[in-house]
This record gives C-alpha cells, structure tokens and sequence, in this order.
C-alpha cells in the first residue's frame, strides 16, 4: 500500500481496504479477550446450525464500548443477533426481537430529549456535561418462550467519562426487570446461558439463586466485531482463551476500599495502602466469585516448570522456561502462563501474592507442546521502603507459584537471598502522606509466610540462591538521545514570550469557546491541537485525538477552498444521534470511519502482548491516514473500585499487567513514523465524581508500588511521547501542579523524555493554575483558551513565572512536534 500521509481525503463512503484488515484485527482481539467464566455440564460449545431463543437489549443492540472520549464513530456494529446469523445460527424469537427494538428506539430518542432538557433548562453547563449526566437506561421487555435448542440472556451495562457506577439495580446490580427475566428463562428451559456485555463487574449473586445459568461468558464491550467474536467462540470455531484482569466479589462490600467510605465525596482516603484487589482477597483469604487470572477452555492443559536461572547483562533478570501441553483431543486453544511471587516481609506488611510475570501461547492443537520462558527483573520482586528511601529486596526467601490464575497457579519453587538489598534510592516526595489502614496486617503476613517456607522444604522444591550484590550495579536504561532537542531548545530560546506561552497553550476556538473533546481545529472530531508557530521560525501543530479503543474522529464537510467545518460537539458521540435534525452545513463531506477495537480492559483480558502491539500499530496507521500525531491512550488506571466510571478504559487492578500492555500498545503506535501515544490519567484517577476537586489521600508506599508502578514500566520500556496528567489532587496537590510527580518521579528518576499535558479544562479548578502547571514541568495546557494564555503571560511578565521554566516546557514541545511531524494526507 502506499505511503498512509500521501492517501487523498475520502469522499466515496464504501469501504476502504486498511478498515476490512483492521475489522480483521478487531475481531480477533475481541475473540482472545472473550472470558468464559462457567460452564456446567459442557453446555459450550453450541452445535452448528442451532436454534437459539435471544433475549436481551444488548442482542440487538450490543455495547461496543464505554460513552465519553472512549467512543468511537465507526462504521457500523455487529451485533450479537447479526453475528449469530452470519455464523449460521437461527434465532427462534425474531419476531420478539423486533417488537423490543421497536421500544428499545423509542426509548432512545425520549432519551435524546432529556439530554437536551438537562442543558437547555440550564440544569447542565453544557452539551458534555448533560451527555455525560443523563444515562441512557434500556427499557424493559418482558421475555416469551420459544421452541429452541439453546436460550442466551444478554447483560449489557454501560458507563464513562464524567459519572461514576453505582451500587443500584440496574447498574452494579441487576435490576428488578433482569432478575424477572432471567427466573422467566431458568422456567422456560433446562439451560441458560448468561452473556455479560458489561465494561466492569457486576453484582452475580443471581448464579446463587438461579442454578440453571449453566454457562457464562464475559463478552466485555468488544468493539465493532463483538457479535462475530462471541459467536466464533460460541460454535466452537475458537476456544475462549481470555483471562480475567481483576477479582470479581462475592459483594461489593467485600472490596477494601468499600470497607471504610470516605467521609465525603472530594475527600478519597486510600486506607487499604497496597492490599488493592486480588493482594487482598489472596493474602486476607477473603472468597471471591471469580479470582484474578481465571478464565476456561473448551479443552485442557498440562504445565511443566523448568529451570530457573539468573541471567546478567545490562540489567540481571530471573528467567523461569515451563512447558505447556494441549492434553485434550478436540480443540485447538491458547493458554496464559502466569507467575506470582510471595515476597518475605521483614519491616512491613505485604501481599501474599504478586504478578511478576506472564506469557500466552501459539495456538496449541490436541498434543501440541510450547514452551515459554517467563522473564522478570529483580524490580518485580521489590518493594518500596519509606523508612529505606528506596526500593529494597528483603533477605530470605522469595517462592514461585505457576499456573493458569492465581486459584489454579502451585508453587514450584523459590529464590535465596542472603543479605537486605536496596535496588535504587530515592527522595521521598510525600513524606507526611497518610498511614495505610492495613498495616496492622503484620502478623497476618508473616504466618501465611511460614507457611510457605514449611512447604517447600517438605516439598523439596528447588531454590535458587543469589549472592549480595549480584542484583546491583547495572543502570537504568535512559531514553537514547533526541536529535532534536537541541534544535527545539535553540527555537524556543528565539521566541518571543507571547510565542513561548501560546506553544504552551492549546488552541482555543473563537471567542475563546472550549468544546470537551472535540476541540481540534483542522482535523473535525479530533479532541485538540496545539499552536502552529508560523513565519521565519516555523513550529508546526499537534493534532490530539481520543481514545483508548481507536480514534474518535467525526465525518466531517470541507468547503471549496479545502477548510474543514468543525461539526457541533453533539455530533462527535453516538455517530451522530444526538444531534436534533440532519447535520449539513454545506460543501463536500469526507468520510473518517475509524475502527472500533475493543475496549481496554478487553484487550488487556487477553493477556497477550503481541496482540496488543498489532492493535496499536493499526491505530498508528489510521493516525497518520487522518493526520493525527498523539493519541490520547492507553489509559491506565489501576482498577481500585468497581465503581469507578472509567474502569472500561483501564487495563486491570495490577500495575505490572497494566504496565505492559500500555508499553505494547505504546510499542505499536509508535512503530509508524509521526505518531505518538498519551498515557493517562496521572495519577490515581479512581473516581469520576468531583474529579476536578477530589483529593486523593494515599500513602507513598502505596503510591510508587501500585498506582506508579503501571506508568514507571511503560515509560521505561517504551517510552511514550506524552503523559496526561489526572484531574485530581494527589496529597493536597493538585496532579497538574505537582512537581514531585511530573519532574522529580517521571523525569528525574524513571528518565521520562516526552511532554507532559494536562486533562482537558483541568485549570477550571479552583486549586490548579496556568503558572503553576508550568512550574511542575507540565508543559501544556490543553484544550487551551483564551483565560489560560493571559494567565500565563501575566504571571510571566510580574515575575511570578520563572522564563526559564517556560522555555524548557516549549522546548519539549518544540522538539515533540518536530519529531511527530510528517506531511499529512492532503
């Protein structure tokens, strides 16, 4: 194919060639991130040609993703009813079908109305704002019998920027209407099969009562191709390979951070320190419905650990080869190696349990052997010491568990070390951060830990010794130098002060209009640019385009001289819906279909890297199609509540899990020349409620080991071209306007090289200013606007502003676009 910059605008809406091959991709992304969670008496997979009765809003009209800047404006959605029949499927209740379809629209446009209500009464500041403040709740239709061989319940939920979940019916738990349904259907037939179309967990007590579910799929929100996928693996033409990336409670009271509530709703007290997810449920023996890393086959697997061994190069690593087996004699499948680690704990508390590596099959035939070999650095075995100011490997023994999840996984050995290893000092950059609630949990720890040390002696299992100071000594590996900062620092030192604070200013819009997401000026859709520097010193502009589960751009109208005409804010969601009447301004409309990938928790449930990678370099591909240079993704965002509204656009409640698959996707995007990836939120952005005010209290131990931990791997082994800072305080701090986060942490010790933005409209907070992000090392200020711009250039000018601090915020910028400029599609 030729060269994606030089593709001309594209006024013929058929379909072009990058979307079948990207659709390709979706599909089967969507297919690896498909969990199966149950499956009594072999109920899955179905016979081919089955006749199955389809109950449910999310048949017809399946969730492809989150609402807010996660959407995505693509072609089209396969739903589940269409995959079905394209499988060869028959639907035995069409006409039911159609009947709840008709509702189901009518219910959408009321909603389409209330949306317009909230903001035309004034009871929402703008069109954002009442999207994101009016749910969309689907209506209920009563379920009738029909003659079929299989009966399947679609569970969709919804949620996004802007709100967060609530512990209700109809959202973390089933409504009157779905729990009347599902007791309809375990009435009508022997077997049930429940398909969660959910981005987070939910409520699943209604196994408990209602023992005829025999089967359930976790289908996520799997993109454009979920209802392909789901029925791929349905018929059996792919064996559910997904593994799970959080716990799923037994209740929503069981998690942690729901034990002691914060006493309102801007203040967020993260009593639970480390213990986030499975660290708790594993070390406190708290049961669980479904545990981290669990997830089913159509077949079964043998796992043999090999050796151990220690490897020194630039930097030492432990290195575990385990050979995994197809043992069954039908199905070809994947499987997911996984790696935990129980730490000693000498001074404080820790996990039983950790992630320190993980690995996914080829696709393995009946008798089919591979092996892998899991690799893991000393730094997964560390533990951040404030009394130490540093990382630190305790002396003793450190034991090895292999499996399939962490239920499944057996221990098979250990690691001996004989002295207190401090791996990298640092400053402490909280050091009156709160306590952790839960290190009253020593003495928990160090039986649970005796335990283990009992086991592998009777056991005998092999443990392999490391003398002092053979973990140390070998430095951090530093982002190679960039041959244009030079050059970015000698523009920046000519530029005028109105030049420098408007490089570090986004572009605003006329009379100073900022649109939330769709603030971008030459490409429609897209959710910001920065200022284009003209004349003898030239600095070309950034385009910014959402994310996480592909660009959301928009179809857009350009006029006869070839200027695009920004559509509405309304007419960027929903593929348009929202907008009250047909949208034509005039001139000749181009077409930017964009793929619709599943979302970021759905990606990450297929536990697989090299998926990932392929993911991100098809979006680096459509990126340099429609002229983008940074997307806003991955997000990455540690999983602490259920609840919270963004989880869909999140990895997992690990760090080290959602570590690597950023630094994968961060790899593939940024494998196309000109394009560039966005890490976001930092940091602990948890909740969605008083985003811009809330302040998150946690400990530094807590800070570095689980909230960082995710950001600190991606920057240092992919090095992205810009991080997003988070709406919130961290400390009493806002994000935007911390140093200790921007330079000391990011730049000073993990050698973060790209530039830093803030959230879009984060300087609307009371508690965040201009100048003050600029004195943190956060070099722009976006979407940007008029209020941003004289607030900077007036700190600058009365002193206020140090003119160094702003040259070297422009000089990052400078040199990021020069090098993710490229000549864009004309």
């Amino acid at each position: 194919m030729p060269c994606v910059r030089h593709l001309p605008r594209c006024t013929d809406c058929s379909p072009r060639p990058y979307e079948e091959v990207h659709r390709a991709l979706a599909r089967r992304a969507a297919e690896e991130g498909i969990i199966l969670l149950k499956n009594e008496n072999h109920t899955l997979p179905l016979p081919s040609g089955c006749r199955i009765a389809l109950y449910g809003t999310g048949a017809l009209h399946t969730l492809k993703g989150g609402t807010g800047s996660g959407d995505v404006n693509a072609r089209e959605t396969v739903s589940i009813r269409d995959g079905l029949y394209a499988a060869g499927f028959q639907i035995a209740n069409e006409a039911w079908l159609q009947h709840c379809d008709t509702i189901y629209r009518q219910a959408r446009s009321k909603w389409r109305g209330r949306v317009w209500e909230q903001l035309e009464t004034g009871q929402q500041p703008h069109f954002f704002a009442a999207y994101v403040n009016t749910p969309f709740q689907a209506p209920a239709c009563a379920p009738a019998k029909a003659a079929c061989d299989a009966a399947l319940y679609v569970l969709s939920r919804s949620s996004g920027e802007g709100a967060d979940r609530k512990n209700e019916p109809g959202d973390y738990l089933l409504s009157k209407w779905e729990m009347q349904d599902l007791r309809s259907l375990c009435s009508f037939y022997p077997s049930v099969i429940l398909v969660l179309n959910t981005g987070g967990i939910v409520d699943l007590s209604v196994l408990d009562e209602l023992p005829r579910i025999h089967a359930v799929l976790l289908l996520s929100q799997p993109g454009m191709e979920g209802g392909n996928a789901l029925a791929d693996v349905l018929r059996g033409a792919v064996s559910p390979s997904g593994r799970l990336t959080d716990c799923w409670p037994l209740r929503l009271q069981d998690c942690p951070c729901m034990q002691q509530p914060s006493p309102d709703l801007r203040t967020v007290r993260y009593h639970e320190g480390i213990f986030v997810g499975y660290r708790y449920f594993d070390t406190f023996d708290v049961p669980v419905r479904f545990g981290f890393g669990d997830g089913l086959s159509y077949t079964q697997f043998s796992i043999q650990a090999g050796c151990l061994r220690l490897e020194r190069g630039n930097r030492p690593r432990f290195v575990l080869d385990c050979t995994v087996q197809n043992t069954g004699d039908r199905w070809s499948a994947k499987e997911v190696m996984q790696l935990y680690a129980t730490c000693p704990c000498a001074l404080q508390p820790k996990e039983y349990r950790r992630l320190v590596a993980f690995a996914k099959t080829g696709l393995l035939a009946p008798g089919q052997k591979q092996t892998l070999a899991l690799e893991f650095s000393p730094d997964a075995l560390a533990s951040f010491d404030p009394q130490a100011g540093g990382w630190v490997l305790d002396a003793k023994t450190y034991g090895l568990w292999l499996g399939n999840s962490l239920q499944s996984c057996r221990l098979i050995g250990g690691i001996q070390l004989e002295q207190r290893e401090v791996l990298e000092q640092v400053s402490l950059c909280w050091p009156d951060a709160p306590q952790d609630w839960f290190s009253p949990g020593m003495k928990h720890c160090l039986e649970k830990r005796r335990s283990l040390e009992k086991e592998l002696l009777q056991q005998g299992l092999p443990i392999l010794p490391v003398r002092p100071g053979l973990l140390l000594g070998s430095a951090r590996s530093r982002p190679h130098p960039d041959p244009n900062a030079e050059k970015a620092l000698a523009i920046a030192s000519q530029l005028d002060d109105d030049s420098l604070v408007r490089l570090c200013v986004g572009q605003w819009h006329k009379d100073d209009e900022s649109q939330l997401g769709s603030a971008g000026v030459s490409v429609p859709g897209s959710a910001g640019e920065t200022q284009e520097i003209g004349g003898d010193i030239r600095v070309p502009s950034l385009v910014l385009a959402d994310g996480p589960a592909g660009l959301r751009l928009a179809s857009c109208y350009f006029t006869q001289k070839g200027q695009p005409l920004i559509p509405p804010l309304e007419q960027c969601f929903e593929n348009g819906f929202l907008a009250r009447g047909e949208y034509n301004p005039g001139g000749t409309r181009h077409y930017q279909y964009c793929t619709a990938f599943p979302i970021g928790t759905m990606l990450a449930q297929s536990w697989n890297t090299c998926l990932l990678q392929e993911v991100g370099a098809a979006v680096g591909y459509e990126m340099a199609l429609f002229g983008v240079s940074l997307w806003l993704a991955p997000g990455m965002n540690i999983h602490r509540s259920p609840l919270c509204g963004r989880n869909f656009e999140y990895f997992s409640e690990d760090p080290l899990l959602s570590g690597q698959m950023a630094a994968a996707i961060t790899r593939g995007v940024q494998s196309c020349p000109g394009c560039g990836v966005t890490l976001k939120h930092f940091a602990c952005n948890n909740q969605e409620t008083e985003r811009l005010e809330s302040n998150s209290l946690v400990s530094e131990r807590a800070l570095r080991e689980i909230y960082l931990r995710g950001f600190q791997i991606a920057v240092q082994s992919a090095q992205p071209s810009a991080i997003m800072t988070s709406y919130n305080l961290v400390n009493g701090v806002h994000a935007a306007n911390s140093a200790a986060l921007c330079t000391v942490i990011a730049r000073c010790e993990w050698g973060f090289a790209g530039i830093f933005m803030t959230d879009w409209d984060t300087t609307s907070s009371r508690r965040c200013t201009a100048e003050g992000c600029i004195q943190a090392g956060n070099d722009l200020l976006m979407p940007g606007s008029r209020r941003e711009y004289s607030a900077l250039l007036c700190a600058l000018r009365d002193g206020r502003l140090d003119r160094r601090l702003l040259r070297s915020c422009a000089g990052r910028i400078i040199k990021t676009a020069l090098g993710l400029s490229a000549p864009t599609a004309p």
